[in-house]
């Protein structure tokens, strides 16, 4: 699983910001099942930064951010990222060394039609 936040910085902020996701990314990674995270700043905005995270799967990510120190270090923090687009990616093709894996996806067909408390069992993944 993918987390991608992205968040707009004024300029007199960045050394707190930075500061922040160091400890928010010492945490994080720390965590079984988190294989990386990294901290990037566009090179055409200066106040744009994009936090990536992966995990292992979904669960992984859920575990990493239930301990008490994460919850009260990255949580706040991911909740100041730009709320206008989605955080959370699933992989469907994955490249190395010239070869490339399709993933088999974990979300439900009627993942888009089903609202929260509908659905009465397993559906089949996408």
């Amino acid at each position: 699983m993918l987390l991608v936040c992205r968040f707009t910085v004024p300029e007199a902020s960045v050394a707190d910001f930075t500061g922040r996701v160091d400890r928010a990314l010492s945490l994080l990674t720390a965590q079984p099942g988190c294989r990386r995270a990294q901290l990037s700043r566009s090179t055409d905005e200066a106040d744009r930064f994009v936090l990536t995270v992966e995990f292992d799967s979904v669960v992984a990510y859920r575990r990493a951010m239930s301990p008490f120190e994460v919850r009260e270090h990255v949580v706040p923090l991911l909740s100041e990222a730009n709320a206008d687009e989605p955080a959370a990616y699933e992989p469907l093709l994955v490249a190395s060394g010239g070869e490339v894996r399709r993933e088999v996806s974990l979300v439900a067909q009627d993942a888009s039609t089903v609202r929260l408390g509908e659905a009465g069992g397993p559906a089949t993944p996408r």
